[in-house]
């Protein structure tokens, strides 16, 4: 495994499986609104712009020679609230930036991905196979993840890997700015999103011909699940 590019790679998951890649003695090439790790390859987009995700993916493969093996969609966001809390533009920005802009990424990244027979991994989440009240944006974007998933490993199968990846609560900033009744309690068991992003190499690794369709990640006291 060479060159992956990873969305929202300067934080939380997405930082974890840039390091991962780069431990691994691989090119990790992050698209995100905030710079990555020092000596990581980026560009600043914001991925609400679906067309900009587009041009970003298309730049940084053109910086990697061409070539890459792989992608995965990190980025995410949430503002969790009942439906006519949450203003119009948020409710749509959440699902632009964790369904749409996954989409777009991948479209631009499918070229190259076959030539290399590369792999894709997506980041749904466990509520993307479980609702729950005042996530109305965040679950139809990732039970959307989810579908898109399915559809894209059987539109691209014998081509382009392609694994949905399932966590739980991880300890990141995902949790920074919400409202206290929307941050997980004291007592909440949240996973290290450095034991998700070794899920995605394994995921990442697999040879041509072999595909792990999907993982679910978690805690071992995972609440939301199943």
């Amino acid at each position: 495994m060479d060159a992956v590019i990873v969305t929202g790679g300067s934080s939380g998951l997405g930082a974890a499986v840039a390091a991962a890649v780069a431990q691994a003695g691989g090119r990790p090439f992050v698209i995100d609104r905030q710079p990555p790790a020092a000596g990581v390859e980026w560009i600043a987009c914001d991925l609400a712009d679906t067309r900009a995700a587009e041009a970003a993916t298309r730049d940084l493969i053109a910086r990697a020679g061409g070539r890459i093996d792989g992608v995965v969609t990190a980025a995410g966001m949430d503002v969790p609230g009942a439906l006519a809390d949450v203003p119009g533009e948020v409710w749509d920005r959440i699902v632009t930036i964790d369904l749409l802009a996954t989409a777009a990424v991948i479209r631009a990244a499918v070229p190259a991905l076959k030539e290399s027979h590369g792999a894709v991994v997506t980041i749904a989440s466990t509520l993307g196979v479980k609702a729950v009240s005042d996530a109305t944006a965040y679950c139809a974007a990732k039970f959307g993840v989810v579908g898109f998933t399915r559809a894209l490993a059987a539109e691209l199968a014998g081509q382009v890997n392609v694994t949905l990846v399932v966590p739980g609560g991880m300890h990141t900033k995902f949790f920074d700015d919400r409202d206290e009744r929307y941050k997980p309690g004291p007592d909440a068991v949240l996973n290290d999103p450095a034991h998700v992003a070794n899920a995605i190499m394994f995921a990442l690794g697999q040879p041509a011909g072999c595909a792990v369709r999907e993982l679910v990640i978690a805690a071992e006291q995972e609440s939301s699940y199943p």
